[in-house]
This record gives structure tokens, C-alpha cells and sequence, in this order.
């Protein structure tokens, strides 16, 4: 269980009491003490029970946290340590610390990639080898998708420097389909991964009314403009603009549809242990195990890529555009091959 700031900081104050050797603590200064800590720092007025402190000296003398503290109590009236130089600010980690430690840095070393984090990458590298020269050199146990050769990753810190300090920004961007690049004033709103793609969200001044998504590898160039007053819809919500929709891209004029769609039974395990969306409900399930699952999202190309993805393990049945796009894909796609290979 989780110790929350109010405990090890009642903690903390027992250790720093029980630590002067100068002064003898009985129960009722220990409680006084720790009700003095949580006012300092807390503000909080309402003084401690005997019970919690009670509970508290006896967490620190047990393993649960590591401390296993050797507080012992004289003439049947005063607490002490028993080792005069004992303090749960010298403790040792434990093994079980050590393994979640390690764990943390190797989390954190896989994202040193992301040039967001270059400004930690020589902290982790230092952690790293000092927890190894504790617990030894071992494999990861944690790996992390990532791409090293992602083109658009060194704007994630400065569109983020951007959000943060609520900067337009001057970008050059220029799409797949378009043949040359085009410069605008943008606000950027908030940044994306999808895919292990990234993407900023955001307006362009010269049409506030749409709002827009792009891709950090179709960025040519990003230049501050301090100068330029920044503009944020007071109602903009990010995360509602994302919930409504699989992966990043929709129209402004868009909204949820129901979705219906058949699995296979290999294929409705898939959808069962990992929904594609948080809307997704089984409608009906077959006795052989085949499934009609329903989710409701805004219909757009990374849902529809995510549905053919699993060729015919999945049949959508609504709506019925949808249904034909996705059929006549999987046909076009059939004659390609067989053409291919005749």
C-alpha cells in the first residue's frame, strides 16, 4: 500500500525526535511533535491521535517500508533508539527497492531517445551505473517501442517549450500530398504519440475556426513568435477531442458513430483482452465464440486501418458506408494480388 506525504512526514518527524539524544520523548511529546510537523508544513490543524502515532512507530520498527527501526522504549515511559546512530534517513534499500529501482532506470533510459529528455540522459547514465555496481549488470526486463530513426523528434522539445510558455509559432509544413511546402502562423495546443508517430494539434491564425493536426515528421521548420499574441479556445478540451476517435485525424465537422462489427473467435480474444476503444462493448457472442462487438467512434482512416488490419477475422456490418468502403478495399486488394501473381 502507497504511504501518502502526511505519514512519512510523521515519519521523518519521529525519526528527528528519537535521534536527539538529548531529550527524553515520551508518547505524548512524540505526538505534540508530529502535530506540530503537519502544521508547519501542512497547515493542517487538527491534531493527531495516539493510535496513529502508536501504528507509526510500529511501521518503523517492522520491514514494511525497509526501516526496520530499533525503537525501544525506557522505564516503560520513554522512546529511544536502541542504536544511538540509527536513522531511517541512513536506512538501506532494500532488494526489493533495488529491483523496482532498477527497473525505473531502465524505463527511463529507453526514452533518453526523445530529445525531451537529453537533458536527463546523463543522470540516468550515472543512476544506471550506480545501480548496477549494486545489484550487477543484467538484461532488461522492460522494452519499450521505439524508433531511433523517427525524422521530426527534435521538435518535441521546442513545441513543447512552446505549450508550456503559450508561444505561436511560425511553420513551414508541407503534407504528402502537397507538392510544396506552406508557411503559416500556428498555435499549437497540445502534442500526441500515436503509432510511435508524433503529432501537434493545434489552429492556424488565418482560419480559427478548424482546428488541425500535424505530423512532427512532415515539419520543415519552426521559428517563436513572441511577439504574436497567442489564442486558445477557453473550451478546447484535448483529452475529449481524443476520446471520441481511434489515432489523431478527424474533421471539425465530425461526430461519433456506432460501429458494429463481427470477429472471428481467434480474433474477438484479440478485441476482448485489448479494445481498440473505450466505448467497446460485446453486443452478441456465439456459441463457437465468434463476437459483435460495437464501439462508437468518429469514422476515420486509422480506424478503418485498424479494421482491415485483420482481414476477414473482422466484418463490419454498421454503418453501411463504412461496411462498403472497408469490402471493397479488401476486394481491390484481393484482384491486386492475384493479378500480381498470374
Amino acid at each position: 500500500m502507497p504511504v501518502n506525504r502526511n505519514a512519512l512526514l510523521r515519519y521523518k518527524t519521529i525519526d528527528h525526535c528519537l535521534s536527539n539524544r538529548y531529550r527524553q520523548w515520551t508518547l505524548d511529546d512524540l505526538i505534540e511533535a508530529c502535530s506540530d510537523a503537519l502544521y508547519e508544513y501542512e497547515g493542517i490543524r487538527k491534531g493527531i491521535s495516539r493510535r496513529t502515532v502508536q501504528l507509526d512507530i510500529q511501521t518503523m520498527r517492522s520491514d514494511r517500508l525497509g526501516y526496520n527501526a530499533p525503537i525501544i522504549v525506557v522505564d516503560n515511559k520513554y522512546y529511544t533508539y536502541e542504536d544511538p546512530n540509527y536513522s531511517i534517513l541512513h536506512s538501506p534499500l532494500t532488494e526489493r527497492d533495488m529491483t523496482e529501482l532498477t527497473e525505473a532506470v531502465g524505463v527511463l533510459k529507453q526514452m533518453t531517445v526523445f530529445p525531451a529528455m537529453s537533458g536527463v540522459s546523463d543522470l540516468v547514465s550515472r543512476m544506471e551505473e550506480q545501480v548496477s555496481m549494486v545489484v550487477g549488470r543484467r538484461e532488461p526486463l522492460i522494452l519499450m517501442e521505439r524508433n531511433d530513426r523517427l525524422r521530426g523528434l527534435e521538435y518535441v522539445p521546442v513545441l513543447y517549450d512552446a505549450l508550456k510558455n503559450r508561444c505561436a509559432q511560425e511553420m513551414t509544413y508541407q503534407s504528402f500530398k502537397a507538392q510544396s511546402p506552406s508557411t503559416f502562423v500556428f498555435y499549437p495546443y497540445v502534442l500526441k504519440e500515436f503509432n510511435n508517430r508524433w503529432f501537434v494539434l493545434g489552429k492556424r491564425k488565418t482560419n480559427m475556426r478548424y482546428t488541425n493536426i500535424y505530423a512532427l515528421d512532415r515539419i520543415k521548420s519552426l521559428r517563436p513568435m513572441p511577439d504574436e499574441p497567442y489564442v486558445k479556445p477557453a473550451s478546447f478540451d484535448a483529452e475529449r477531442y481524443f476520446s471520441e476517435m481511434v489515432g489523431v485525424s478527424r474533421n471539425e465537422n465530425d461526430r461519433p458513430q456506432t460501429v458494429e462489427f463481427w470477429a472471428s473467435p481467434m480474433d474477438s480474444m484479440y478485441f476482448i483482452t485489448k479494445p481498440i476503444h473505450h466505448t467497446q462493448e460485446v453486443v452478441r457472442q456465439n456459441e463457437d465464440g465468434e463476437t459483435l462487438f460495437s464501439i462508437k467512434v468518429i469514422v476515420n482512416r486509422e480506424l478503418m486501418r485498424e479494421l482491415m488490419g485483420f482481414g476477414p477475422g473482422v466484418k463490419v456490418v454498421s454503418p453501411k458506408k463504412l461496411a462498403a468502403y472497408i469490402s471493397k478495399r479488401h476486394q481491390e486488394a484481393a484482384e491486386g494480388i492475384l493479378r500480381n501473381s498470374s
